[in-house]
């Protein structure tokens, strides 16, 4: 590829290290980069332009991808530019035929890929500078935005980039040893922290075009409901209404901003044919799922004699346990602008997964996929969400301007959002664990019951197997722990409500109720819970590694001030190990209180120790609110929480002290923005029977369960 380029469809430039964000009323003054590859382009005045196949969420995926470049470019942190990749097979994940971002693969699986894509860079700059001087190549060098010869002469990038761009890519390229690091493994601020600082930072939800209407959508009230008939006459009345228009998704109003829309919305008179779904209830759903699970299911893993083993255990424990639906929750609502005409379309938006959106609009439109271009923004939170398997978001968008006929964005409510569906699965568990006559832990039986997240999407084929939804028993099927006899089985439901991907996916649920029963089998057995963590992980040096750490810098053992205890969790998940011990306190009215969380990681080579550090905090936060306080119920069909006064998430108040230390080794890398999620629920649950003496087997902690315990 030589020549101008790469540009991404959007003209926004998202983000410039070390000084700041470009939007896209600046996008002008950088020069178009010559590129060297798909991925790298250098202009002439310096500027390093990257292109990258991944959605920016916060997660600092930028930052770290631009830093396995520039380890081997050579080129200077300020000058780098990012930009998000157009939809096109040559940004394709590496493991999966589409662009997506998610399941904590960005690191790891664009690893190689973008360390020789600066590396053929670099070879080309060199090439291009040793050619200007009939120089020999090995006697260059490139760094800091330059090419220097071992005699002293030196070019700029910007001004070999040209004659650069027109030679052909080394075959083979040397990658620099992790010896002559200077970028990767150390820390660096986020590349678009500046922009989102100083507002320049363009989300989804900021995006409009000059006569561009706002359209919001009168969904079911009910999974599965059906339109039957609406009433428009107040709704059009409101000033700056200008239609109403029945889609697939329900009704949408139009409007000249969001308020006349959602307005006009509230006094829209409509019947709904609301079937099945309006008997479906939690409640009913647990009673279900309770009997599910005294019953065996399809085997996941089993290992040894679990029958025989259990009935010659000395000491046989049983509990059950159960967590809720949950919603992702992101602060930035989903929405999307659309803009079609002359047999194409553009969608702007953000979203982790631009091939299935672009897909599936064009589709609601019509058209072939490639008349539909996707401009990716930030995205203000995604958590799996915005990587939905029916691309709704982008799919409804489309449906809304195409029977418009004109540019819109569809923009959903905190409302729509919260009762919108696809929430993470609701789960009941049944666990039961065996002792000898030497209080050694010979037996484990563990049946799961929920739905599959993935029954029904592409990716079933590759994640159902034997009629196990792989992602259902995530964490539970690798139990670490020696035990000589173990049985894993799943149940799973099927039910109106639409459920899909959540950060750390199976592993949120069966980490809570592995690494809880856990507790509950050390104490039966005599033992400290981090005793018998290490004692049973004799041959998981990685899960060893993690929990001493963690245990040896939140002081285990320890005194603490009184009314306060330390409970302990460990999970493996998305390739790391992660190890968490939170301390807790409760006051007279069951309300809990985590003061301290020290973590402890293993994700083995890593790019970026802050990126790390602030996803472990994240993650925790994420989990913090999940085991606190999240929970998504159904009555008669109707989803009963709409906003965060009923649907809370982790306040600035009630936000621990976290410490993060990380592991430094030479293993594969693995992920960070999913595997700081798991161990949270489990180490603070811990904590609170190492305090008061009651077990919880309910998520959330809410006083009143803390109270039933």
């Amino acid at each position: 590829m030589t020549g101008r380029g790469p540009r991404p469809a959007s003209p926004l430039l998202t983000a410039r290290g070390g000084t700041g964000a470009r939007g896209a009323a600046g996008a002008g003054t950088t020069p178009a980069p010559f590129a060297l590859n798909p991925f790298v382009g250098i202009a002439a005045d310096g500027t390093v332009a990257l292109t990258l196949p991944k959605s920016e969420m916060g997660q600092g995926v930028y930052t770290g991808l631009a830093m396995l470049i520039a380890e081997e470019l050579g080129c200077a942190w300020e000058s780098v530019v990012v930009e998000t990749a157009p939809v096109d097979e040559r940004y394709n994940h590496t493991l999966r035929p589409i662009m997506n971002t998610g399941g904590s693969t960005s690191t790891w699986t664009e690893w190689d890929r973008l360390s020789r894509a600066g590396a053929s860079a670099r070879e080309m700059l060199v090439a291009a500078a040793a050619k200007a001087w009939k120089a020999d190549p090995e006697k260059c060098r490139a760094e800091n935005g330059r090419v220097v010869s071992t005699d002293g002469r030196s070019l700029p990038f910007g001004e070999l980039a040209e004659a650069a761009s027109q030679l052909a890519p080394p075959k083979e390229v040397r990658l620099r040893a992790p010896s002559a690091w200077t970028v990767l493994g150390r820390p660096r601020a986020s590349i678009d922290t500046p922009a989102k600082v100083e507002g320049t930072a363009r989300y989804g939800i900021d995006y409009t075009e000059p006569g561009m209407l706002t359209a919001v959508i009168a969904r079911p009230p009910v999974f599965g409901a059906q339109l039957v008939s609406f009433d428009t006459e107040k709704a059009k009345a409101v000033p700056g209404v200008r239609d109403i228009i029945a889609v697939p998704a329900g009704v949408a109003v139009i409007a000249d901003g969001f308020f006349p829309a959602e307005k006009g919305r509230r006094l829209l008179k409509i019947r709904w044919d609301e079937g099945a779904g309006s008997a479906v209830s939690t409640d009913a759903m647990r009673e279900e799922y309770r009997k599910l699970a005294a019953t065996p299911g399809a085997v996941a893993r089993l290992e040894g004699d679990p029958a025989g083993a259990f009935a010659g255990a000395a000491t046989k424990l049983t509990a059950e346990y159960e967590v809720p639906f949950l919603a992702h929750a992101p602060m930035e609502p989903l929405n999307a602008a659309v803009i079609a005409k002359d047999g194409s379309a553009d969608i702007w938006l953000g979203t982790q997964s631009q091939t299935r959106d672009r897909n599936m609009a064009a589709a609601a439109f019509g058209l072939p996929p490639e008349k539909v271009r996707v401009h990716t923004l930030f995205l203000g939170g995604g958590f799996g969400r915005r990587a939905n398997p029916v691309a709704d978001f982008a799919t409804q968008a489309a449906g809304v301007a195409k029977a418009a006929g004109k540019p819109v964005r569809v923009v959903w409510s905190r409302e729509d959002d919260t009762r919108g569906g696809f929430y993470r699965p609701m789960w009941f568990d049944r666990i039961c664990a065996g002792l000898d006559r030497d209080r050694n832990l010979v037996a484990w039986q563990h049946t799961i019951v929920g739905q599959s997240i993935m029954a029904g999407t592409p990716m079933a084929a590759f994640m159902v197997q034997g009629g196990i939804d792989e992602t259902s028993v995530e964490g539970a099927r690798e139990l670490p722990y020696a035990v000589p006899n173990i049985r894993v089985d799943l149940h799973t439901t099927t039910s109106p409500v639409t459920v899909q991907w959540w950060r750390s996916v199976g592993h949120s649920h069966t980490a809570f109720v592995v690494e809880s029963f856990l507790d509950e089998v050390a104490h039966a057995a005599g033992k400290d819970p981090l005793a018998l963590r290490m004692e049973l992980l004799q041959d998981m040096p990685r899960h060893r590694g993690v929990v001493g750490l963690a245990a040896e810098k939140a002081g285990w053992g320890t005194p603490l001030p009184p009314g306060r205890a330390r409970g302990i969790a460990v999970a493996e998940s998305f390739g790391s190990f992660v190890a968490q011990v939170a301390e807790v306190s409760v006051s007279p009215a069951g309300e809990v209180k985590v003061h301290r969380v020290v973590c402890a990681i293993d994700c083995g080579r890593y790019v970026n120790p802050d990126g790390i550090t602030a996803q472990m905090e994240g993650g925790i936060v994420f989990g913090l609110s999940a085991a606190l306080h999240g929970e998504i119920t159904l009555k008669d069909g109707k989803v009963v929480q709409s906003n965060f006064h009923n649907y809370p998430v982790l306040r600035m108040a009630e936000m621990p002290e976290v410490e993060v230390h990380i592991v430094q080794n030479s293993e594969k890398p693995g992920g960070v923005g999913e595997p700081g999620v798991p161990p949270i629920a489990p180490a603070v649950c811990n904590a609170i029977f190492a305090l008061t003496g009651k077990r919880i087997r309910k998520l959330p902690v809410r006083p009143e369960v803390l109270k039933a315990a």
